[in-house]
């Protein structure tokens, strides 16, 4: 008997209400609470799962246990917090780049426009312009030499293409005299003399052929290397000639207005960029009065040795002078091709 009364409490559940007062239970709805008991516990626990807590959601409590809900900081919070700060950075740095190109258009419409008045200006003679006779003296003589030794490698090359089809042609006929004094007994010494003639032109007409293919090859690195150059600096130094004179207008004008505190304002502006102009026209102005002296300088000893390579191998050339046509290359280091070199290989024409 008791040990059924023991059991029978162990199964029992005791209610607390709001006051933490126990409550009275029957002991006839002990069995019934008793078998229930289990699948709330189940349907509780299915609840729990269902409706956790959203990793989103956690909370970081600041203080202790039972402490106000004042100190409950969401780190959804502060998750938003960082990304604001990173989206604010990361504007800024944009709005950072966009005003630079803003500004660098800016100062480069400003200046466009400033030139291009200047232009007009000086083509209708409205405007003056800062001239240095010497120098552009001698920039009028450096476009006129490049034009025309741009046609002496014209000529030049002309000449090689004829020459070449001329030395193919000799070489054509020796092989076709070999081959008919070898098939006319009668003929044979006539035919066999002819050949060597021919061969020999042909030997001596390569020769030629390296001697002006090297002339062509030193006067174009001159043409289209060193003197482009030194144009290239001449068109820079030009640039900077016209925008010095832009600013020095633009200067002038403002001096001859009013002396009000905006006007100064802008005056001195005009001064400083005015300065920075004419320092960077000054500093290209000695650029290219150095690479004019110095490409002069070389020009003279090129084209000294040069000229001297073609008179020599044309005039051994058409004496029929073999041995000086030979010490003529060797004297000027010239190097000639091995017969059937310009062809391709077997291997690149597959």
């Amino acid at each position: 008997m008791a040990d059924s009364i023991m059991s029978k409490a162990a199964t029992m559940e005791i209610p607390i209400n709001s006051n933490g007062d126990t409550g009275t239970l029957a002991e006839d709805d002990s069995l019934e609470q008793h078998q229930w008991s289990n699948t709330d516990d189940i349907s509780d626990l299915q609840q729990v799962m269902v409706s956790g807590p959203n990793l989103n959601e956690t909370s970081i409590v600041s203080g202790g246990y039972g402490g106000p809900a004042g100190g409950i900081i969401p780190t959804s919070t502060i998750k938003g917090s960082s990304n604001h700060n990173t989206n604010s950075s990361t504007e800024e740095v944009s709005r950072g780049v966009a005003v630079e190109k803003l500004d660098s258009v800016k100062k480069w419409g400003i200046n466009t426009y400033k030139c291009t008045k200047q232009m007009f200006s000086e083509r209708f003679g409205r405007g003056s312009r800062t001239v240095d006779l010497e120098l552009e003296a001698q920039i009028d003589v450096l476009r006129d030499t490049k034009n025309k030794y741009e046609n002496i490698l014209r000529l030049a090359t002309a000449l090689i293409s004829h020459f070449q089809n001329m030395v193919q042609t000799q070489q054509a006929l020796g092989d076709t005299f070999t081959d008919l004094s070898q098939k006319s007994p009668e003929l044979q010494d006539e035919f066999g003399y002819n050949a060597e003639t021919q061969k020999l032109l042909c030997k001596n007409g390569e020769a030629l052929l390296g001697a002006i293919n090297f002339f062509v090859s030193s006067v174009n690195t001159l043409v289209n290397k060193t003197m482009e150059d030194t144009l290239m600096t001449i068109k820079q130094y030009e640039n900077a000639r016209l925008e010095f004179d832009a600013y020095r207008s633009d200067l002038e004008e403002l001096s001859l207005g009013p002396r009000d505190a905006a006007a100064m304002v802008r005056i001195e502006m005009a001064q400083h960029e005015y300065q920075i102009h004419r320092d960077k026209y000054e500093r290209l102005r000695s650029d290219v009065t150095i690479k004019l002296k110095f490409l002069e300088e070389n020009k003279v000893k090129v084209m000294h040795k040069q000229l001297l390579l073609f008179h020599n191998a044309i005039s051994a050339y058409f004496a029929g002078n073999q041995q000086q046509l030979e010490q003529t290359l060797i004297q000027f280091n010239v190097k000639l091709k091995p017969p059937g070199s310009d062809k391709p290989s077997w291997l690149e024409e597959q």
